[in-house]
């Protein structure tokens, strides 16, 4: 039989596998997403894009500010839910929420569970220098991210930016819940707790990490560049203006670190790097041979 889900999450992280509930066999009893939100010059709300795609689909949604009151944990074990789906909400979910469900709730996490528990789990993989990470679906306690996992599926991180890692990964686990989904279904899931050892917390991107301390070797500064890229991007700063690297091989080089090299090349306190992307403030991605030719850097020259 069919389960009666509702599904939680807000964006575009968690499009696919709401889009794979969506032409399942599933029913989807209710979408619970982040409020609209005011972007832009003229402050207009704009919705997530699972609210999106929920009303284009004439799916009931809501948006609470918070599950903490009685009224919002009556309203949602109201639904009476086999199961809840959880990917990218952004909201804590109460201890009444998570024992709603008859089945429970379920998360779909983008790492190799323990390790990156929290919020920025796939930066932070890259950022580390992490060979490989993937997606897991667990079962959601009141720890974070602390629950039994059912599945994973594991991928290579290889040279991967972070814009490139979060498109991988959100396709790898919509096909991930979706099977999670149907052996839970079928009772045939199995649930293994999460070892204690190797437990990493992934905090959130602060604005301190994304200038480029030049007197770092250039290998971490390749993991920070491509972890950041393309949002919110790490950068130096060259004549009173921000740059941003959105892609940089490391190379062999040696100078004072943020020197700039025969061959455009900048020093680092390890190697150096060659930037192959960037980007000025307000303008498009372009390519660092392109980006010379506005701004002719000089041998010897040093980057902020």
């Amino acid at each position: 039989m069919a389960l009666r889900l509702v599904f939680m999450g807000t964006p575009d992280f968690a499009v696919p596998t709401f889009t794979e509930l969506i032409i399942g066999p599933h029913e989807i009893a209710c979408v619970y997403t982040q409020p609209p939100r005011r972007k832009g010059r003229g402050l207009a709300e704009e919705k997530s894009p699972v609210h999106v795609l929920a009303e284009r689909h004439g799916l009931t949604v809501r948006t609470p500010v918070s599950l903490r009151s009685t009224d919002e944990q009556a309203a949602f074990a109201a639904l009476a839910p086999d199961a809840a789906v959880v990917v990218a909400y952004g909201l804590l979910l109460p201890r009444v929420v998570l024992n709603a469900p008859r089945l429970g709730c379920f998360n779909l996490h983008a790492s190799l569970l323990p390790r990156w528990r929290g919020a920025a789990p796939i930066q932070r993989a890259i950022m580390a220098g992490d060979k490989k990470t993937g997606v897991m679906v667990m079962r959601m306690e009141e720890g974070l991210d602390t629950g039994p996992v059912l599945m994973g599926e594991q991928l290579a991180v290889a040279r991967k930016t972070y814009g490139e890692l979060h498109d991988e990964l959100k396709l790898t686990g919509a096909g991930l819940m979706a099977r999670a989904l149907a052996a839970l279904e079928a009772g045939q899931v199995s649930e293994t707790p999460q070892p204690a050892e190797g437990a990493t917390y992934a905090r959130k991107i602060e604005n301190a990490e994304t200038r480029i301390d030049w007197s770092r070797p250039a290998h971490a500064l390749d993991c920070l560049i491509r972890g950041l890229s393309p949002r919110p991007g790490a950068w130096f700063e060259y004549r009173g203006e921000r740059i941003k690297i959105l892609f940089a091989e490391p190379v062999q080089g040696r100078g004072a670190p943020g020197e700039v090299l025969d061959g455009a090349m900048i020093a680092c306190g390890e190697g150096a790097l060659k930037p192959v992307s960037v980007q000025r403030a307000g303008r498009g991605k372009t390519d660092w041979d392109s980006f010379l030719r506005g701004f002719s850097l000089q041998r010897g020259e040093r980057l902020g």
